[in-house]
């Protein structure tokens, strides 16, 4: 453990962002888990407001930098193309 107080304030700091990157990471993956079970139910109209909350939450947690914009784009784009596939 560090010995000086900004070194102590940092790892307090790192540890508290560490846990909200953590939850963030986890509400993305729930979400993506709950599109892809829709899909694989064949439920289009219940993969498509997965795919919108999906999108909110992926956006989110690019927004506030626990996941990079870029794969948060991917990510919503695949989950689009995957709904997209499912028939009506």
């Amino acid at each position: 453990m560090a010995n000086h107080k900004s070194a102590i304030k940092r790892h307090k700091q790192s540890q508290k962002r560490a846990a909200i990157n953590r939850a963030a990471r986890t509400r993305v993956k729930n979400a993506i888990k709950a599109v892809r079970a829709a899909v694989t139910a064949g439920d289009k109209a219940q993969a498509n407001t997965a795919l919108s909350a999906a999108a909110s939450v992926l956006a989110k947690a690019a927004g506030k930098g626990s996941i990079h914009w870029k794969k948060a784009a991917r990510k919503v784009s695949r989950l689009a193309r995957a709904v997209n596939a499912v028939e009506a």
